[in-house]
């Protein structure tokens, strides 16, 4: 299994780094959101929506600088299919968690209910785990990390559903105001989308486990 599995020695000086820089980047953006939705100074939440989009576009460059190095070499560490999908998940958790704050700015969404809290705490996990995942590629010396954060991402995603689907089931029966509704309901399903994403890329994780296994 040592011989399969040489594919992420150092020699992979190239997607590794740039692979393990892109789930730093989920967790901080991800962190950035907790804060966010957690601060009550409308002021201060505007500066942390700043930083997700400034995390937002950090996950662009490297997204860029993976695709890139895609392009250029001819010799991958793992399937170039997944290389690609891998990335792209990563990627658009970081744009989903974005759009999620936006939204909450430019819709003017002042109170933050605690269904959208709880969303943005089950995202630190996931992508906390996801990260855990990633760096644990550089060796493979133990694949049973990768399989059981793959396990609470899944768990995480199923319990994301439930959340965002009992709280737009509460949104029509108590809320009054239609426009309210709408917003606060955008908001929950594009959070719930960015854990769908999370999921996307521990599905990708398990292809290349089944795949060199």
């Amino acid at each position: 299994m040592n011989n399969i599995f040489k594919f992420f020695t150092p020699k992979d000086k190239k997607f590794q780094p740039l692979f393990e820089q892109a789930a730093n980047n989920a967790v901080k953006i991800s962190e950035a959101l907790l804060i966010a939705l957690n601060t009550s100074d409308l002021e201060k939440r505007k500066e942390h929506i700043k930083e997700i989009e400034r995390l937002e576009h950090v996950g662009d460059e490297i997204t860029h600088s993976i695709f890139l190095e895609l392009s250029k070499n001819f010799i991958t560490p793992f399937d170039r299919e997944d290389i690609h999908s891998l990335a792209s998940a990563v990627d658009d958790i970081a744009d989903y968690i974005h759009a999620s704050a936006t939204n909450i700015e430019l819709y003017n969404i002042v109170k933050i209910g605690d269904s959208m809290i709880k969303l943005a705490e089950l995202l630190v996990e996931m992508c906390t785990d996801l990260e855990k995942a990633i760096k644990e590629l550089r060796s493979f010396k133990n694949i049973r990390v990768i399989a059981d954060a793959c396990v609470r991402i899944n768990s995480g995603e199923n319990q994301a559903d439930y959340i965002c689907n009992l709280a737009i089931a509460r949104l029509f029966e108590f809320e009054t105001n239609a426009i309210e509704l709408i917003k606060q309901k955008e908001v929950l399903q594009t959070l719930e989308l960015a854990t769908d994403k999370c999921e996307d890329a521990a599905n990708v994780l398990e292809s290349i486990l089944v795949k060199n296994a």
